[in-house]
């Protein structure tokens, strides 16, 4: 059952078919990265997420389970997807990946993304691939020290096209397996037009600031219902029937 279904379970829906579960499964800005040294579960884009489901009826309860790891690839995580994925039982696994493959050979994402997918598909789950945000484009200031030398070789990589590439590449790949597509990586590009993006990641280098993960949890949102027009369902007592 899709969650736009589930989000209107009655009591016994609920009873048969169990809360909402969703997992968040990809790298540091999942796990809820800031800036160097700094976590926030409450800005992350999974939170704010479970929020607007909340809002749209709050009688379902919402379980959002972060499975991000900073630092991880795609490939890095075959291993963990029973453990801390499927175990779950979800009803939509998020995936993201990307901002640290880019280190690695294109083969090995787009392998490491279809056995994701695969194995999110076999299990029977919704899958909804979510693209990342764009790298720097170029070395800020205020970029902390330690990271000045990794921050030019990202700004390579997202000025080259080598960002574009991969991102273009594993949007192929899911909608060729049937998986839906949140493009946050596209709409990143449409800013980068009329903004400094760069000044939107809080790192200057990968990391989202707190505000551009609203529009990740916009954006996914908008995916779950199809069209976002979703109409808040009717009310159950929730004590007594």
């Amino acid at each position: 059952m899709r969650i736009k279904e589930k989000i209107n379970l009655d009591k016994a829906g609920l009873i048969n078919e169990g809360p909402i579960n969703i997992v968040a499964f990809g790298d540091s800005v999942t796990h809820g990265a800031l800036g160097p040294g700094e976590i926030n579960y409450e800005t992350v884009y999974w939170n704010l997420l479970k929020k607007k489901l909340n809002a749209v009826r709050n009688y379902v309860p919402v379980n959002v389970i972060n499975a991000g790891i900073g630092g991880i690839t795609a490939g890095g995580s075959l291993g963990r997807i029973e453990r801390d994925v499927l175990t779950h039982r979800p009803d939509l696994v998020i995936v993201c990946f990307g901002l640290n493959d880019v280190n690695r050979t294109l083969d090995e994402y787009l392998s490491s993304l279809k056995v994701i997918f695969e194995k999110c598909l076999d299990y029977g789950t919704e899958v909804i691939f979510m693209t990342p945000n764009m790298l720097n484009t170029y070395v800020a200031e205020d970029t902390a020290k330690v990271h000045y030398d990794y921050a030019g070789v990202t700004a390579g990589y997202q000025n080259g096209g080598r960002m574009d590439m991969y991102m273009s590449e594993a949007v192929k790949l899911a909608k060729d397996m049937g998986v839906k597509v949140c493009d946050c990586y596209s709409e990143w590009k449409k800013l980068s037009e009329t903004q400094d993006t760069t000044m939107l990641l809080i790192n200057r280098i990968n990391h989202p600031c707190a505000e551009m993960h609203e529009l990740f949890a916009q954006m996914l949102f908008d995916a779950i219902f199809d069209d976002g027009k979703q109409k808040s369902g009717e009310s159950s007592d929730t004590m007594y029937s």
